[in-house]
């Protein structure tokens, strides 16, 4: 068991196929948030798409500004905010009232920008963008302290900026750097002691490349005389769960083949061989879960083993099922997954066993325990017999 506490939470894209309301799903993305705080996870990140059809969120700050008033106790953290595609002051103050909005329930999710199709849009030559998010978290991170920055570089000027109000939490809200397959969020996370999100923890390009962007934060934290905290690292995986395997795999018939249809229009990974199940090959090749609560548990286990300790797992929103069946699998993970790897039944199994050992013992007490009522019951009823006057006649 590891010595920390496992938390739970979301990575919501989102994906939403193209037949549908957008309005509505935008919606259902709403409940859902609202639905994951009353079963008590701790967290969502919301990310921010601008192309390709499917990630119809754009501004991940304005959702979670929504989700926040409508829900009492989760996190939310932006899941991630392109730093090349913004002004780094005014992505600054837009995390800083967040974080006042929220009374510090917001986390600065950070990252280069995960579509060509957005860079390409604002003319952005996607060869510079982790370029650009270096220089940008280096401003920001700076703003959050309140320092003055006037710096000139070939996509953003500042003269004299600073945030004229500094963020509600102390020193400023968490802040986490996405890592995928390069190394640069790890070099970023090791250099200011930043939290990981690796969002590909189980596809077959982050799986590998996890440990290896883990050392390279380790190290480089080393380097500056730091340690990286691995309750910071969270590892990102798909899946769907229900009562059994087959009620699963029906369930993801609704969307799961249009799911991979689209990360395969974005960029060809997930290749299934001819006259195979695109469900049942990607289960095979343990990219997710679509199963029960133990196959659920044994995916998280899996990852120890590759990585070691890590603070928590998300689960990337994915609508293979339909909303009802969606939220009946975030239910059984709340019930079945989450107290496996908190330890709660525990003590409760603990005193189940207790019991079970001693059963003879507590047999033979209990049923002596009544046999001694009985018979004192008996001899109280005796002596009231004993002393009780003759029928007629009035007592002494």
């Amino acid at each position: 068991m590891s010595p920390i506490k496992l938390r739970h939470g979301a990575f919501l894209p989102p994906f939403h196929p193209m037949n549908e309301n957008p309005s509505a799903c935008i919606e259902r993305d709403l409940e859902l948030m609202q639905w994951l705080d009353r079963l008590g996870f701790d967290e969502a990140w919301i990310g921010e798409h601008h192309s390709a059809g499917w990630e119809l969120i754009s501004s991940p700050e304005l959702f979670i500004a929504v989700a926040a008033e409508r829900t009492k106790s989760i996190r939310f953290g932006t899941g991630v905010i392109s730093l090349p595609y913004h002004n780094p002051l005014m992505t600054a103050n837009r995390i800083i009232q967040l974080d006042h909005h929220t009374r510090g329930r917001i986390m600065f999710g950070a990252g280069p920008g995960l579509l060509a199709s957005d860079a390409l849009m604002l003319g952005i030559d996607p060869n510079t963008q982790r370029d650009r998010m270096a220089e940008a978290l280096d401003v920001i991170l700076r703003l959050f302290k309140g320092e003055t920055v006037t710096e000139k570089t070939d996509w953003y000027t500042l003269v004299g900026a600073r945030a004229h109000i500094l963020p509600y939490t102390s020193p400023h809200p968490e802040v986490a750097v996405v890592s995928a397959v390069t190394p640069s969020g790890g070099r970023l996370a090791g250099k200011y002691d930043l939290s990981m999100i690796c969002v590909a923890a189980t596809n077959p390009f982050g799986y590998d490349a996890l440990a290896a962007n883990w050392k390279i934060a380790n190290d480089i934290a080393a380097k500056n005389g730091r340690q990286m905290d691995a309750s910071r690292l969270r590892l990102v995986g798909p899946m769907h769960i229900a009562e059994t395997r087959a009620k699963a795999f029906e369930n993801c018939k609704f969307g799961f083949e249009p799911y991979l249809n689209y990360l395969n229009n974005n960029q060809p990974r997930f290749i299934v061989p001819a006259g195979q199940d695109p469900a049942e090959w990607f289960v095979e090749n343990k990219f997710g879960v679509i199963g029960t609560p133990d196959d659920a548990i044994a995916l998280i286990e899996r990852l120890y083993e590759k990585q070691g300790d890590f603070g928590v797992f998300l689960q990337q929103v994915h609508n293979w099922a339909d909303f009802a069946e969606t939220k009946r699998s975030y239910e059984l993970y709340q019930r079945y997954v989450m107290p496996h790897f908190s330890g709660a039944n525990r003590p409760r199994s603990e005193s189940f066993d207790w019991c079970s050992d001693h059963r003879e013992e507590l047999t033979e007490k209990r049923t002596s325990a009544a046999r001694a009522m009985f018979e004192k019951h008996e001899a109280e009823q005796k002596a009231a017999m004993t002393i009780r006057p003759p029928k007629g006649k009035e007592a002494w």
